[in-house]
């Protein structure tokens, strides 16, 4: 399948493609083998697959490039091209789509084209490739295949795209390492320099040449598209010859295939394929569509298969039926009538929104609803859904929060249905208000489809009248999400006598207020016949309250915030409509134009970009200091970068699934797999009965189990009870399934606050949380509040709750566990720590370390989550793997990885700060707690570094955090990017806010008052060097750079004159320690080999997980040596070849596996000396083989220890030391702009000063910046995670409600900073780490919370307005949409909730 067609264009031998007995389907008594095509190969397809997707189909014959990241088509990984033949426009589609997604099946007939089949580095990478990796846009690279693909086909169907038809076809694309900047940047002047060469063949054009693929003008003097890097396919049907057909398809690499001539000719049949599991029905005609539905009335309808797809991975729902309505004409028509714009079932949600463009735009009045429709598509989903999914998979499963659906309600949409009747076929109508009956249920009778949908043409309008359709959605993330509250609004507004408009019709339709789409006819009735205006705007709110009112414990939560939007919806609709009126109309009220703009607005938003700054090299001919490209990321953007569950799987491999407990807190009483084991295939089901060693485990205390036993106690839901090994993963998923457990439940703990009331604290804090004490803190702040401090000092008081956090590194975990000989077992993880994977997996098995070795090549994303909780599942997969004596591979899916492994630690901080008047800082009292989940894991050490972060850069003269973490039934909460220190300072950035409410001042002024001097002392006693501490030479640089004081003069000048928008500028220091906080851990080796060609061979102790921790080792090695970075290579990490490493975290890995290829260079440099016989980097070849043949030992091991750094005794009553070897420190200033109406913000600008030292390579540093600062962006700004607890008693009890990409949201391309600009402060030299670097990873991550910072000031300019005072107020984390629309508290929310509404949070 990786080969591309021959020149010929004729088909291949198909024996080695085709499985025996071949697939037949049968249509008119005539045998069809169904087929597409792959990069170039014709492939006849496997029969008895109907229920397989495209993506297993692919991987399965070697095509990893295409990954699994979520398995419901919400993060992008899976993108692949599949073009198919348009005869009304005589040349082929090509489409973006979810692998992951797509029925097998559906690709028949078609050509499929995945990252493989562009370019590779042996034929050359094709430019949408090349320039990914050269802009640093691939990191991890997990995800970099998918995005490469969604660029490319976007430009197969439009050569030359602009900036924003780039962005969205890459919104459905998630990344979690870059930040998006660079790979904005990459497509972005790719676009542009594809529209420039457009341009330039147009202009050349010779007059009259009409290009027959496009109808467009032509240079090119063939057939193909003019200008852009990828041209058109081909559309003459003579152009058979390679050159002429590569040509015209304006193809640029050798890899990339031709759209293949036979399925240009080929005539799509019905299909008719059998299968054990699922029969696949593709029907090409209405009739035999309707005679399918009625003999299988069960049968699933398949479109775009987002439905279907999602609940037979996760549900695992079997259908029997599937049927695809895709080729059946009537149900594809996409046309204009008297009525309206007609829209056929089967129309995907690409074709609608293109239509709706055109006829808003040419032909308004044939239908008002066009724009509107096409205004809410932008929003659904990615391209890689909207290119498949379709109109009627959209109505029909009448979701409750459709995005189309309310639209249809407000127009008066028309649904046509259709069914069998005598062997022909009857139609009826329902208008779209009465279609939606309840939660997911519609008017639709058995054996009817919906045909057609029809929006309808406003008739018998009087002159000069108005029919003004709107859409609204507010979602928790602006790009690809799913609804909160959904809406349409339609008026027809008809003159009157002096100018005015009074409502002869009004349409309102809602979603996500109710179990289904409602129409609002309180609020229609309240509109109808009264004059357009202020009053009544005011009739409607009342209205809306008769129509949408949540009780508290509603599902999906957030009443007061959804019943504040359907206040919103109706607010902005009056606002749009009011400002479509003729300037001369008359409107009652006092509502002025610049406050109806401002209502109208939506939050800007642009493509990322900007560019970022650092200092040169310190040696401009040396390796380090240099920016070179991820020395893996050619490979990552061809999809030859191979991932645990990429490589070939060893001979006879099970595959393994977990059961995992269903109740929060429960006595496991007995488990039956009886009926798993009785399934096919099935080799057995494993459990804490079958383990020969030690069942208890844990990275620092063992207080857990790996399998829950049989009377043990389950202690969160998630919990591992046993593995159901068989000979396929689907097998062992549905024996999973099947696996009975029976429970004696107990009343569960799951939130802080039950914690504290409980006295439920991890072991070993006991009785005594950890504390940090400098003078007398609570004697000042008792003496202030009895008015006995320094004149005119206060004290405040608060708490702020700070919510976890998902990893979403989007390669799920995954390892292959071999058992060897004598007990030996290989396995193949992805993990931060195989040190720690080696030994919990010989505790388990019972033997001894030596005889198991773990490997790691590279980490589809990490950040914390793989420090401690892959463990966990490669002993589990051993104990199978032992016992049977074969291989095991354990990948989970996205949906068990989030419910099994654990999340960064939600907070509780609660604080008492004593200041004066000019808001000196005189004392803060600081009280900090963690939900740790049930067992202890990191859960220590991450509170202790909240401790050490809890004064952030300020210097509080009596200051005392006390810091504890809770035990609550929830799965075990672990290491995340910052290690418990964004936390900590995120409270302090809370009373530093406070005081400076409290004093009247900014809070960047009450920050630079107290910022730490040098010379000082921290809590923790470690002095803040003179020459090292730079915070405030940060602080006044950026304020430069960033032109702070005059864009905070603007921004006040902007919120002046704009009520419902409003902006927001907030500067936020942080200083972040660099080390272990256990010393034992600040250790790394590395062990150098020379070889007598002259290459270099790495092998040490740190993982790569994106961070470039490989391409710096390189670097260091190349830079020490004189030799080319090319030759020198970096070996997977592998326990046999470096023991007992400590895991790759604390951002100190470049430190310790840098410095320790540096110090084993250094050895081999004066080694080889003797032999240096020629100058340049070519040298040491020679110098090799001569050293060789005298004998001289060519490999070096490197040791290396961070020294001066003391071990932190927590135990001594005023415990002091020096935890951290230096701070890396930095600044942000970022400029929000919040939707006071809906809560939506967006990041306009960010700037960012660190001071990284001399970066061993600047540009990955810059890159580790953007990635963590948007990553951090997700934390504060966005990203919230719900479980069922008494927060959300809606929800299942312990479980996680947000799960998946469909439900938990990490940001977007979207949500990146619109001008990101990253600067790397320059003259600042570190002496204490390899060639004067700093450590980049963790201390950026914190700096995104000045974008929180700067929406609360948003959101304290709209209260203002209010009339709500410059009074603090709270704002817990994440500041999501609903908080802060919440905060704005104004007279749309007042009805709903109080003006100190905190809405709910897991914590």
């Amino acid at each position: 399948l990786r080969a591309r067609a021959p020149a010929t264009g004729m088909p291949p031998c198909e024996a080695a493609f085709a499985p025996r007995g071949a697939p037949v389907a049968t249509t008119d008594g005539v045998e069809l083998a169904p087929l597409c095509y792959v990069n170039g190969r014709r492939v006849l397809l496997p029969p008895g697959r109907g229920e397989a997707t495209l993506l297993e189909f692919l991987r399965e014959k070697g095509l990893t490039g295409t990954k699994l990241g979520c398995g419901e088509g919400g993060c992008g990984a899976c993108t692949i091209m599949v073009s198919a033949w348009d005869a009304a426009s005589g040349r082929p589609r090509h489409r973006a789509v979810n692998a992951c997604l797509a029925p097998l099946y559906s690709v028949e007939g078609c050509a499929v084209v995945t990252v493989e089949g562009i370019g590779n580095r042996d034929a050359g990478l094709h430019p949408v490739q090349a320039r990914l990796a050269a802009a640093h846009g691939s990191q991890c690279g997990f995800c970099t295949p998918g995005f490469v693909m969604s660029a490319y086909a976007l430009m197969r169907e439009d050569p030359a795209p602009s900036d924003a038809a780039v962005e969205r076809a890459l919104a459905g694309n998630l990344c979690r390492c870059t930040g998006y900047r660079p790979i904005m940047r990459a497509f972005t002047e790719l676009a542009r320099q594809a529209r420039e060469g457009d341009a330039a063949a147009k202009e050349a054009a010779p007059a009259g040449r009409v290009c027959p693929s496009t109808g467009k003008p032509c240079g090119c003097g063939g057939g193909a598209k003019p200008g852009g890097l990828l041209g058109a396919s081909v559309a003459a049907d003579d152009a058979e010859s390679t050159a002429a057909a590569r040509a015209a398809e304006g193809l640029v690499t050798p890899a990339e295939p031709l759209f293949p001539v036979e399925l240009r000719r080929r005539e799509p049949k019905p299909l008719r394929l059998p299968g054990a599991h699922a029969t696949w029905h593709r029907p090409r005609e209405l009739d035999a569509l309707l005679a399918l539905v009625t003999a299988h009335p069960h049968a699933r309808i398949i479109g775009g298969n987002t439905e279907v797809g999602v609940e037979a991975r996760f549900k695992g729902v079997e259908d029997p039926v599937l049927i695809a309505p895709t080729h059946v004409p009537e149900l594809t028509a996409l046309k204009e009538t008297p009525d309206g714009l007609r829209v056929g079932g089967a129309v995907t949600l690409t074709d609608l929104e293109a239509r709706c463009h055109e006829v808003a735009a040419d032909r308004p009045m044939a239908c008002a609803a066009a724009a509107a429709v096409a205004s809410q598509l932008q929003w659904f989903a990615g391209a890689q859904i909207r290119n498949v999914a379709t109109v009627a998979g959209n109505v029909c499963t009448a979701s409750p929060i459709s995005d189309l659906n309310p639209i249809l309600v407000a127009c008066g949409a028309t649904m046509t249905l259709a069914r069998e009747k005598g062997g022909g076929v009857a139609t009826r109508e329902v208008a779209a208000a009465d279609f939606f009956l309840g939660y997911r249920k519609t008017a639709m009778a058995e054996g009817e489809v919906l045909l057609a949908v029809t929006l309808p043409r406003a008739k018998g309008v009087a002159p000069g009248a108005l029919d003004i359709v709107h859409d609204f959605k507010q979602s928790h993330r602006r790009e690809d999400d799913i609804a909160i509250v959904t809406a349409g609004v339609r008026v027809l507004l008809e003159p009157e006598a002096g100018g005015s408009y009074v409502v002869r019709e009004a349409g309102v339709g809602m979603g996500g207020v109710a179990p289904r789409t409602i129409r609002c006819q309180q609020v229609e009735a309240a509109l109808v016949g009264q004059t357009w205006g202020r009053k009544a705007l005011d009739a409607a709110l009342r209205a809306v309250r008769e129509d949408v009112t949540l009780p508290e414990n509603v599902p999906g939560g957030m009443p007061e915030y959804r019943m504040a939007l359907s206040s919103a919806v109706l607010f902005k609709f009056f606002a749009k409509a009011t400002l479509a009126l003729p300037a001369a109309a008359v409107v009652d009220g006092d509502t002025t134009r610049a406050e109806l703009e401002s209502a109208a607005a939506a939050v800007h938003r642009a493509p990322c970009d900007g560019q970022p700054t650092w200092p040169p090299a310190v040696d401009a001919a040396g390796e380090v200091g240099q920016p070179h490209a991820h020395v893996a990321a050619e490979m990552q953007v061809s999809g030859e970068a191979r991932y645990v569950d990429d490589a070939p799987l060893p001979a006879a491999c099970l595959h393994a699934v977990p059961v995992i407990s269903e109740k929060p807190r429960a006595v496991v009483t007995a488990i039956d797999a009886s009926q798993a084991l009785a399934m096919e295939g099935v080799e057995g089901f494993f459990g804490a009965a079958d383990v020969p060693g030690d069942n208890m485990i844990g990275p620092i205390m063992h207080d857990e189990e790996c399998f829950v036993a049989v009377g043990s106690e389950a202690p969160c839901c998630g919990a591992l009870i046993g593995l159901v090994v068989a000979e396929t993963e689907a097998v062992a998923r549905r024996a999973a399934r099947a696996v009975e457990v029976t429970y004696e439940e107990r009343t569960p703990v799951l939130t802080i606050e039950d914690a504290i009331a409980a006295g439920w604290y991890l072991d070993n804090t006991g009785d005594k949380p950890h504390t940090l004490n400098v003078g007398d803190t609570e004697g000042v702040i008792a003496a202030v509040e009895r008015g006995e401090g320094p004149e005119g000092a206060r004290v405040v008081h608060g708490e702020i709750k700070i919510g976890g956090q998902e990893h979403f590194y989007l390669e799920p975990m995954s390892c292959v566990v071999s058992p060897g000989e004598g007990g030996e077992m290989v396995v193949l993880q992805s993990t931060q720590c195989p040190n720690k994977t080696q030994v919990m997996v010989s505790g388990v098995l019972g033997v001894a370390a030596n005889r198991v070795v773990c490997k790691t090549k590279r980490l589809g994303g990490g950040f914390g989550g793989k420090e401690t909780r892959a463990a966990f599942l490669s002993a589990a997969a051993a104990v199978p793997a032992q016992k049977l004596g074969r291989a095991v591979r354990l990948v989970l899916d996205r949906d068990l990885d989030m419910k099994m492994t654990g999340t960064r630690h939600p907070f509780l901080g609660r604080y008492a700060v004593a200041f004066q008047p000019d808001g000196a800082l005189l004392a803060a009292d600081v009280q900090l707690y963690s939900n740790g989940g049930y067992s202890c894991d990191l859960s220590i050490p991450i509170i202790d570094r909240a401790a050490f972060h809890s004064d952030n850069c300020y210097a509080v003269p009596n200051f005392r955090v006390r810091a504890r973490a809770c035990r609550t039934n929830l799965p075990t909460n672990t290491a995340f990017r910052g290690f418990g220190g964004p936390q900590g300072m995120i409270v302090a950035e809370t009373w530093v806010a406070h005081v400076a409410a409290a004093v009247g001042l900014e809070p960047e002024v009450v920050r630079q008052r107290n910022f730490y001097k040098a010379g000082e002392v921290t809590p923790f006693g470690q002095e803040l060097v003179e020459g090292e501490w730079r915070v405030p030479a940060i602080w006044e640089e950026l304020r430069v750079k960033a032109d702070y004081d005059t864009r905070a003069k603007a921004i006040d000048a902007f919120n002046t004159g704009s009520r419902w928008l409003k902006r927001g500028l907030a500067m936020v220091p942080t200083r972040f320690g660099i080390s272990f906080t256990a010393k034992f851990m600040n250790q790394g080796a590395s062990l150098v080999h020379v070889y007598t060609d002259g290459t270099v061979l790495v092998t040490h102790g740190g993982t790569e997980m994106g961070q470039g921790l490989h391409t710096k080792v390189c670097q260091v090695a190349a830079d020490a040596l004189g030799v080319p970075l090319a030759s020198v290579h970096v070996a997977e990490t592998s326990t046999d070849k470096i023991p007992n490493a400590s895991p790759t975290a604390a951002s100190a890995s470049s430190d310790l596996y840098c410095m320790a290829t540096k110090m084993a260079c250094e050895k081999l440099m004066a080694r080889l000396s003797p032999y240096r016989k020629a100058e340049g980097k070519g040298w040491l070849q020679a110098a090799a083989l001569a050293a060789y043949l005298d004998r001289v030992d060519l490999s070096e091991h490197g040791f290396y220890a961070t020294p001066d750094i003391t071990q932190f005794d927590w135990d001594e009553p005023s415990p002091k030391g020096r935890p951290f070897n230096y701070f890396t420190m930095g600044a942000a200033v970022a400029e929000v702009e919040l939707d006071c109406l809906t809560g939506e913000a967006a990041v306009r600008r960010a700037d960012v000063l660190m001071d990284l030292g001399r970066p061993l390579n600047p540009a990955i540093d810059v890159g580790q910046v953007e990635g963590a600062f948007v990553q951090g962006l997700g934390w504060c700004m966005l990203e919230e995670l719900k479980w069922g607890d008494s927060e959300h008693s809606w929800g299942r009890e312990g479980h996680l409600i947000s799960v998946g990409p469909g439900a938990y949201k990490i940001p977007a391309a979207a949500d990146a900073p619109a001008d990101f600009r990253v600067h790397l402060l320059e003259g600042a030299d570190n002496p204490r780490a390899v060639h004067s670097s700093k450590a980049v990873g963790e201390p950026p991550f914190f700096l995104a919370a000045s974008a929180w910072a700067a929406a609360r000031k948003a959101a304290a300019a709209a209260r203002s307005d209010a009339g709500k005072g410059s009074n603090f107020f709270r704002l817990d984390s994440p500041a999501t949409p609903e908080r802060l629309r919440m905060a704005c508290a104004d007279e749309l929310t007042a009805d709903v909730a109080a003006d100190d509404f905190v809405a709910r949070l897991s914590c």
